[in-house]
């Protein structure tokens, strides 16, 4: 089968890879019929991930078609058009239970080698093993398109768990440091949960321009405090979602919030360590917290907002591939060029 798979730090080919079977009795096997290209695998594809060989397939955003199941899985059936989470989870483990799918003890992430789990092969193929389908996979709706869908997997589920996990409150002020595709989708679920105001904090004057496009305010990473100082009266933000995964983004954020604030981290951190101000988070007694986008457990609200029409987060696609234009669709990205390209694999 076709598929795009790591080539070593830096690089990315596409090659014929075997095709994946059925391992374990609660697998599934889909025949992709769209797949996205993330942030997070510009840094798989950079080597910050640890355990990723060459000839891996890589991506862990899908859409497609089952085309075989195991004998243990009960609920997803040959023919199902299905969308499926960046990981797996098990769905019977106490986290699970507990709707914490990301730390269920067998998860396993698409396409990023052996960083958060066991190797599992990529999306970005003609051909992907979902281990734990019943979990892992869920049938698109109707009124929900396979873009939309895609961006449920992972991009708009994050967003969603930033202002989840900030505890927005309906008239509060949240700032977005980073304009990339999470970033944008984080502006669209606050905008969807009351805020009263919305500042996407990005240098490229491009990706400011889309968010204002899209119901929020923008400024360069020089000017997002004066901003935020005239809409709060110089307080600054109750949240401010962190959505680059750096140390030096993450160290902004306490510019920008307000005592008793609240700093949100969702982008993809690889440093082992960061230094914490813990004399200002003391004395302003600002709480930092982290989140995983978990699509297996926020689908169904998900799904039923973007079917009202309250979100639409396909707006942030804005290159549609097929697999030998996959390179020039990673150079993009890397050059903030596009915010989200999503890949064909049947053209």
């Amino acid at each position: 089968m076709k598929a795009i798979v790591f080539d070593g730090p830096g690089r990315i080919a596409l090659r014929d890879s075997p095709e994946p079977t059925l391992v374990d009795a609660t697998d599934a096997l889909v025949r992709v019929t769209l797949a996205g290209i993330c942030g997070t695998d510009l840094h798989v594809v950079a080597g910050h991930f640890h355990g990723v060989e060459p000839g891996a397939v890589v991506g862990h955003e899908f859409v497609g078609d089952v085309v075989a199941v195991g004998a243990g899985v009960r609920n997803i059936k040959v023919g199902d058009h299905v969308v499926a989470s960046d990981f797996s989870a098990c769905g019977r483990c106490r986290s699970c239970d507990r709707g914490d799918h990301w730390e269920c003890p067998e998860r396993a992430f698409f396409g990023a080698g052996a960083s958060f789990g066991p190797p599992l092969s990529g999306a970005q193929a003609e051909l992907v093993r979902a281990p734990f389908a019943d979990t892992t996979l869920s049938k698109v709706p109707a009124g929900v398109s396979d873009e939309a869908a895609i961006l449920v997997s992972d991009n708009l589920a994050t967003g969603w768990a930033a202002i989840e996990r900030g505890r927005l409150e309906a008239g509060e002020t949240v700032a977005i440091i980073g304009g990339g595709a999470v970033g944008q989708l984080t502006s669209l679920a606050a905008q969807a949960a009351g805020a009263a105001a919305v500042v996407v904090v990005e240098p490229s004057e491009l990706r400011r321009d889309f968010a204002r496009a899209n119901g929020a305010l923008a400024a360069d990473p020089m000017g997002a405090r004066d901003l935020l100082g005239k809409l709060t009266d110089g307080e600054g933000a109750d949240v401010v979602v962190e959505a680059v995964g750096a140390s030096a983004t993450l160290s902004s954020a306490f510019d920008l919030v307000r005592k008793r604030g609240r700093v949100v981290s969702v982008g993809a951190h690889a440093a082992e360590e960061w230094p914490l101000p813990l004399a200002r988070c003391f004395a302003n007694e600002i709480t930092l917290t982290f989140a995983i986008g978990d699509s297996i457990r926020l689908r169904p609200r998900l799904f039923a907002l973007i079917r009202s029409g309250v979100l639409d987060p396909t707006v942030v696609v804005q290159e549609r591939l097929t697999m030998d234009q996959v390179l020039v669709g990673y150079r993009k990205l890397s050059e903030r060029q596009i915010l989200k390209a999503v890949i064909d694999p049947r053209r």
